[in-house]
């Protein structure tokens, strides 16, 4: 098992977060957060990253507690949440150098093949401040990417892209799992987007999560939308 989360709640003043939030993740799954914006989809990710502590509730990766290994697995797990962090008077191919610094073991050769990968070789020795929306998407999944990690955590990767965008990011995601089995866990609003890339699928909605399938169940219905509607329409009266 990959990454294990249990019973995590995260509550803020506002009184939204998440609640009792548990799934697991195994070797090579691409797994999918699918819900609604505010539906606690980045705040369970934060948590997995580190990011943010929880009121309750544990994380596992690699069958480790993350407070007890934090920057020991933090070498194996890429990660792209809400926006990349990128220095934007740099190029990218700095960008990516500097991410690299990080590692004993990254070299040229694995910064080339990230801009190859993404698409970004043409424009490597231009400042990032230049580059469009889905540009700054795809160097940032080549920063999430660079360590050669074994899992990836990416956060609505797919998240304002045009439609050759959304096919790019999705093309990298599942070449990486087929050739290298990178193991991903992505959210998004998008059905469609998950329908075509995962193996897994959880649902969620106002911070709790509702049911978690495989594709292959979940495509019973006819389609990921129409079995997010069902498991939405048969639980909303337990959440009001």
């Amino acid at each position: 098992m990959v990454l294990k989360v249990d019973n995590l709640t995260k509550r803020y003043h506002n009184g939204r977060g998440i609640n009792s939030i548990s799934f697991s993740v195994d070797d090579g799954d691409i797994f999918g957060l699918l819900g609604p914006n505010g539906s606690g989809k980045t705040t369970t990710m934060k948590i997995i990253v580190g990011l943010m502590k929880p009121d309750s509730g544990s994380v596992e990766i690699f069958s480790n507690k993350i407070d007890d290994i934090q920057e020991k697995y933090l070498r194996d797990v890429g990660c792209l949440i809400e926006a990349p962090a990128l220095y934007d008077f740099l190029s990218a191919r700095k960008n990516l150098e500097i991410a690299a610094s990080y590692y004993d073991d990254i070299d040229d050769y694995r910064i080339e093949e990230m801009l190859n990968i993404t698409g970004l070789v043409k424009f490597q020795n231009e400042k990032v401040k230049e580059f469009s929306f889905g540009m700054k998407q795809r160097l940032g999944l080549a920063l999430a990417l660079i360590s050669n990690p074994k899992l990836v955590i990416l956060d609505e990767p797919a998240n304002g892209l045009d439609i050759e965008g959304m096919v790019s990011i999705r093309k990298i995601i599942m070449n990486e799992n087929r050739e290298k089995g990178t193991t991903f866990l992505i959210s998004s609003h998008l059905a469609h987007e998950l329908e075509i890339m995962c193996n897994k699928i959880a649902v969620m909605k106002e911070g709790r999560l509702l049911s978690v399938a495989t594709m292959e169940e979940a495509l019973k219905k006819g389609s990921l939308e129409a079995y997010f509607m069902e498991t939405i329409n048969k639980t909303d009266g337990g959440l009001q």
